[in-house]
C-alpha cells in the first residue's frame, strides 16, 4: 500500500480575503469554503481572525436555519395554540354549563345575582 502524500498547498492574500468577506456577508458558510477548497475549518478560522477584523478570543458561528425548519416551528406553536384554545373553550362552556344547572337548583339567575357590575 501506497501512503498518499500530502500537498502543501499555499492560498494567495487576495483569495483568503475573498474567502473572508464571502464567510462575513454569508453568503458561504466556514464548512462551506471548507469542502469546497479542501482545506481544514482551522484554517479558515485562522483567516477570519487574520483578515477579518476577529479577536482570537471569539468565535463566529454562522447558522442558516432553513424554511422547513421555521415551517415545522410555525405548525407546532400552531398546534399548541389551537390546543389551549380548545382546552379554554371547553372550560368556558363548562363554566356556562355549571352557572345554569345552579341557577335551576337554586331557583335564582346565578348570572346576574354574582356577575361583576362595571
Amino acid at each position: 500500500m501506497k501512503k498518499e502524500l500530502r500537498v502543501m498547498r499555499r492560498f494567495s492574500e487576495a483569495f483568503k480575503r475573498e474567502k473572508v468577506s464571502l464567510i462575513l456577508s454569508k453568503k458561504l458558510s466556514i464548512s462551506d469554503v471548507s469542502l469546497v477548497y479542501e482545506v481544514s475549518q482551522t484554517s479558515v478560522y485562522r483567516w477570519l481572525h487574520q483578515y477579518g477584523d476577529i479577536p482570537k478570543t471569539e468565535r463566529i458561528v454562522f447558522e442558516k436555519t432553513s424554511e422547513e425548519n421555521k415551517t415545522k416551528e410555525l405548525l407546532k406553536q400552531v398546534k399548541e395554540l389551537e390546543a389551549e384554545l380548545g382546552r379554554l373553550h371547553l372550560e368556558n362552556v363548562l363554566q356556562k354549563n355549571i352557572i345554569e344547572c345552579g341557577s335551576e337548583l337554586i331557583g335564582e339567575d346565578l348570572k346576574k345575582k354574582y356577575s361583576s357590575r362595571q
